[in-house]
């Protein structure tokens, strides 16, 4: 019963925090598009960029590296959590979540970028993509070796702060984008079951159980969700 109490509680803190930082950051960028000191914190920081940053677009080639990394390490022996079908379709689908999200919300709000009269800044898709790429690197090699991961938010973290040094977006858009991406992921990766249920492939190490406790004058029920 102890035992079975432990790891629902440690299952339960993962999951719960997998989703807050994502939830965090785009309730973030959310509110700075409304409430004035975080708008102000966005103009002070592309203020800042404006006065003392030239201008460097290397962002555009660095953005894929998080995602192209989670199959070049196989080329090299390290091998990953999922197989190659399992990470492609994870992959596919987050990036489609992603790319989705970030266009509608887009669309319905048009923020104008911080240099030009353009619009569509919020959120940001650069960064998006680049934490997409870096939430499955960390999550399909954190067994092998957490440095794997931290490589790969840190190459996601300086796309995001290039397209604000690049006056490309604001400081909320970077932050939701990222948040964006992360959760994009954590979708994506509960959605694997259902696809092994739809190509046929029975799960063997996923599942919920559910068993009446009863002794030594207790009583209640103990839950261990497997995943």
């Amino acid at each position: 019963m102890l035992i079975s109490t432990t790891l629902t509680l440690k299952e339960k803190k993962g999951v719960n925090f997998n989703f807050i930082i994502p939830a965090v950051f785009i309730s973030y960028g959310a509110l700075a598009q409304t409430v004035k000191p975080f708008q102000q914190f966005d103009t002070y920081v592309d203020n800042e960029v404006h006065r003392h940053f030239k201008r460097r677009n290397f962002e555009n080639y660095i953005v894929a590296i998080p995602a192209v990394t989670s199959y070049g390490l196989d080329l090299v022996g390290v091998k990953a959590k999922h197989n190659f079908r399992d990470r492609t379709f994870v992959v596919l689908t987050s990036h489609l979540l992603m790319s989705g999200t970030v266009r509608i919300i887009k669309l319905t709000t048009d923020v104008q970028r911080p240099s030009d009269l353009t619009g569509h800044s919020f959120p940001s898709g650069h960064t998006g993509s680049a934490f997409t790429g870096a939430h499955i690197l960390f999550k399909e090699y954190r067994d092998v070796s957490p440095w794997i991961g931290i490589a790969g938010y840190a190459v996601a973290t300086t796309v995001g702060t290039m397209r604000i040094l690049n006056r490309k977006h604001w400081f909320s858009d970077t932050i939701t984008g990222a948040g964006i991406g992360i959760l994009s992921a954590e979708v994506s990766y509960l959605l694997l079951p259902f696809f092994h249920r739809i190509i046929g492939e029975k799960e063997t190490n996923t599942g919920l159980v559910i068993a009446p406790i009863v002794g030594n004058n207790r009583y209640g029920l103990g839950m261990v969700y497997v995943f």
